[in-house]
């Protein structure tokens, strides 16, 4: 008994890493993404249903609100590890703050408890002398006494009202949700951001719902997730007080959010059947499977220029030549601009392929270093030049480095100096104008406000060039193309992505990738050419997300505000009264 009575003490901490495992379920490599409906619901009801006599119950939310986050980035980024140990664990304990402050909004608006006025009955052998004088007062004529009063019990459904009312649970999911979608835009700001694997791009795999971006980026389906945990847990807790307090209400808490989950079904479904004019653009994505340990290794020099060779020349000798050739990020072991040898062959190898060449590429001066994309034409007689505008923490610059030295020091020899950050959004403009690109570099392709900016400049086509080979072959690139294709959605844009090795592969409009590279095996680890035609919208049409940008997460955060800022008042007047 004793060994079971300590692990029910203990079922606030076990659901708080439920939540977290269930959460990092949704995502590759495991990818149940339903789990998304249900996982922050034993968080929850952790911080709820627990810790009433705690003496800093709010420390104690915000604990557990950790726990579910340290939980759930140690695995969903367990890919880190392949780069850097170290780095995986930092990255886990400042993520994890993000699921802390969730965690203590909830406790802050925690249903709590009322009296209200009910029927006071007899009970026992209280009820048995009541009924027997109220016959014999009926029989001799005599009034009627007064019942008399039996005290309601302490823990008497009565008493949780606020669980029986739909208005209280819609406002109460409606602030939580919007909370949540507070902390995911936090999260992909602080430090330059890192928004991957936000609640609703759990939804990747499922087109009828997430077309709904257009209007809100991820930000809308996040609401909509964290909304529905929140109804389903209050509808349970309600279920279970109304078997004892009758009669039962209708719960439009719960109609009402499945029915906003059928709208948004419907209105992706008929978003799918939406066919706007496009023009035709061929495109040769190469991946070339280089192993990280020889990319930018002189000794290794030629067996790279051989291999972009071999696998560039058949396409380019076809008759449907490409308009577009792409090339990955980092793909020369040089800088282009500044590396003799890298730069005879890429002018060399423009001149005789007669295209447009698409290729990432390092560029350096005396003071500045670069991550960056190029646009070769005409045998190098016109280049245009992207520097990256968004760097990612801990793996193209370290914050803090020169303040804090053992930041630097954790992520070890991986990040020895950083990159600068570039200041523009360069659009590349194709030779035959056809299209207008935008080239956006590595994890660019994740970040929805910095895309809109290109097409904003003109952009109609989403190029990304990527090296995932730093993560091998773990869940890193599923998880990096899981989060691209929403920027399609978003802006309404096909996206044509060129690995070195992960995930190439063209994705349309609607978010559903429509060709990928693959081995007879059926691997994406591997080298190839994937050659297609991408359809160009005919006409520029910007949506709702690229004219407003993340309009609907900024709502949530002045939400979240004004709450924090009404619970404060009462706070603060609950103590004078006292």
């Amino acid at each position: 008994m004793a060994p079971f009575l300590k692990l029910l003490r203990l079922w606030p901490w076990l659901a708080a890493i439920t939540s977290g495992l269930l959460y990092a379920g949704c995502f590759a490599p495991f990818n149940y993404d339903w789990l998304c409906w249900v996982a922050l619901i034993p968080l929850l009801a952790a911080v709820w249903f627990s810790g009433e006599n705690s003496k800093r119950r709010w420390l104690r939310d915000l604990s557990l609100g950790y726990i579910a986050g340290l939980i759930f980035f140690w695995i969903v980024f367990s890919w880190l590890r392949t780069v850097t140990v170290p780095g995986l664990i930092l990255v886990g304990f400042y993520m994890a703050f993000y699921g802390a402050f969730w965690g203590w909004f909830c406790g802050l608006l925690r249903p709590g408890l009322r009296k209200i006025q009910m029927k006071k009955e007899p009970t026992g052998l209280d009820a048995v002398s009541a009924r027997l004088t109220q016959k014999y007062q009926q029989q001799s004529g005599r009034p009627e006494p007064a019942s008399p009063e039996v005290a309601v019990p302490e823990e008497s459904p009565a008493r949780r009202s606020p669980w029986l009312l739909s208005t209280n649970n819609l406002r109460l999911a409606f602030f939580l949700a919007a909370a949540w979608v507070t902390h995911e835009w936090l999260r992909s700001l602080v430090f330059s951001g890192w928004g991957w694997n936000s609640l609703g791009s759990a939804l990747h795999a499922q087109l009828a719902l997430i077309q709904i971006a257009e209007f809100t980026g991820v930000a809308g389906l996040s609401f909509l997730v964290a909304f529905t945990n929140v109804i389903l847990l209050t509808s349970a807790r309600r279920f279970i007080l109304e078997a004892q307090v009758r009669p039962m209400r209708p719960h439009y808490d719960l109609t009402l959010t499945m029915s906003a989950i059928i709208g948004v079904m419907a209105f992706g479904l008929h978003a799918l059947h939406s066919h706007p004019p496009t023009k035709p653009l061929n495109v040769a994505l190469v991946q070339p499977n280089i192993p990280r340990e020889q990319k930018f290794t002189a000794a290794f020099a030629q067996a790279t220029f051989d291999q972009f060779s071999r696998l560039s020349r058949p396409v380019l000798e076809t008759n449907s030549r490409a308009d577009l050739l792409v090339w990955p990020e980092s793909s020369m072991p040089g800088p282009v601009l500044e590396d003799e040898l890298s730069y005879r062959f890429v002018m060399d190898f423009s001149a005789s392929a007669r295209t447009d060449l698409l290729l990432g590429t390092i560029e350096q001066d005396e003071t500045h270093v670069f991550n960056a994309a190029l646009l070769v034409s005409e045998g190098g007689a016109h280049v245009q030049i992207y520097r990256k505008v968004h760097l990612v923490p801990f793996g193209e610059y370290v914050p803090g480095r020169h303040t804090i030295p053992l930041l630097a020091r954790i992520v070890g020899d991986q990040v020895p100096a950083d990159f600068d950050f570039g200041r523009e959004h360069t659009v590349f403009n194709l030779t035959n104008g056809k299209a207008k690109v935008a080239p956006l570099i590595c994890f660019e392709d994740t970040i929805g406000d910095l895309t809109r900016q290109f097409v904003l400049g003109g952009a109609n086509l989403l190029v990304n060039v990527t090296n995932d080979g730093w993560f091998l072959q773990s869940a890193g690139s599923q998880q990096h193309v899981a989060n691209a294709i929403f920027r399609c959605v978003e802006t309404r844009l096909p996206m044509v992505r060129a690995a070195n090795t992960g995930v190439t592969c063209f994705v349309n409009q609607f978010g559903n990738i429509t060709q990928i590279l693959l081995d007879e095996k059926g691997s994406q680890y591997t080298e190839g050419v994937l050659t297609g035609e991408v359809a160009i919208p005919a006409e520029r049409e910007l949506t709702f997300y690229v004219q407003h940008g993340e309009l609907f997460a900024e709502c949530c955060v002045g939400v979240t505000i004004l709450a924090l800022v009404f619970v404060s008042v009462r706070f603060v007047r609950r103590r004078r009264s006292v």
